[in-house]
């Protein structure tokens, strides 16, 4: 089944539960949809604050529950001379007259009132954006929410938070051609691929860093007190001079049992130790330089498959490994 259709299927359930409107012939774009929208700068804290106030005008039918929605949808209220609001991660509290006129507690009650219209709603500011600010992120499982003993006020903004993130899922998915899940699912097996591949790679690297930055401590530490340990043996070993070089004894036979623990006969040169580590560092550092970009692709990949799969009613992978446990037993 085509990835896109699960995702406008599911999207025009909820746009008509909601009271949204439905495209009933979408026609195919020239382009991707992020292209078609153009360039736009990164969505700001009272741009993000707007959305959310948007959206839920459109769940609560009073002020109450209005705030309501914006506290489960992570929000700090304030409610004084002035309605205040710090939207999620935001670092401050913004007026709410500062967004607009539409956005003062007087003009939100006019609007739950029905005294006042605002104009329709710009195109949704995650659209257009760089494969990062478009990433979508998983589906709530509002069922399951529920039975957890959420009550009406989560329900109505899980279902909108659902709806914004097919919507981003199905941007995510045309801006790279994947509307067909088999493609989908090959990306998503082939990033996880390429990202524990990277992975694996960096731990080995990080382990001979390492276990060379150790090696060269201990060699260093051993030719510092190669001579005090010459004289200690050379005494017999003697009690006194123990008493006296005891800090550099035990370093010393710690080096050596280092050595020993590596089976090495003869200490390497510590110029080659020097350049092995260099080498690798260098390895490590062209290496992390695309890790951060692998491990995100890979997960923007996962969830968008992770979210058609919900939408299409596949199990989980979790799902099928507890199938698989229960089986076993």
């Amino acid at each position: 089944m085509n990835c896109i259709i699960a995702i406008r299927r599911i999207s025009d359930l909820l746009c008509a539960e909601q009271g949204l409107s439905i495209v009933e012939n979408p026609k195919c774009s020239r382009g991707s949809y992020g292209t078609w929208l153009g360039d736009k700068k990164p969505p700001t804290q009272r741009d993000i604050l707007r959305e959310l106030m948007d959206a839920s005008l459109r769940v609560g039918d009073s002020f109450d529950a209005f705030l309501a929605a914006l506290k489960s949808a992570g929000c700090t209220v304030k409610r004084g001379r002035h309605l205040s609001i710090r939207p999620p991660g935001g670092k401050q509290l913004i007026r709410c007259k500062s967004l607009g006129v539409d956005y003062s507690e007087e003009a939100i009650r006019e609007r739950l009132s029905g005294q006042r219209q605002r104009d329709a709603a710009p195109i949704s500011r995650f659209a257009g954006k760089s494969p990062n600010m478009t990433k979508p992120n998983l589906l709530i499982d509002i069922q399951a929410k529920i039975q957890q003993g959420k009550g009406p006020g989560y329900e109505r903004w899980t279902k909108l938070h659902n709806l914004k993130e097919m919507a981003k899922t199905l941007v995510f998915l045309q801006e790279r051609g994947l509307a067909d899940y088999d493609i989908l699912a090959a990306k998503a097996q082939a990033a996880a691929g390429d990202f524990d591949q990277a992975a694996a790679r960096l731990k080995v690297i990080e382990s001979c860093l390492s276990e060379i930055a150790a090696l060269q401590k201990h060699i260093g530490t051993y030719s510092k007190t190669r001579e005090v340990y010459s004289h200690y043996r050379d005494s017999k070993w003697s009690k006194k001079f123990y008493a006296e070089h005891e800090a550099d004894i035990l370093l010393h036979r710690a080096a050596k049992k280092h050595f020993d623990s590596l089976g090495l006969t003869k200490l390497p040169a510590m110029q080659a130790l020097k350049t092995e580590y260099a080498t690798l560092a260098a390895e490590k550092k062209k290496l992390y330089s695309g890790y951060r970009a692998k491990k995100e692709k890979m997960i923007a990949l996962l969830m968008a498959k992770q979210n058609v799969d919900r939408l299409l009613g596949k199990p989980s992978e979790q799902e099928l490994k507890r199938e698989a446990d229960r089986g076993i037993r």
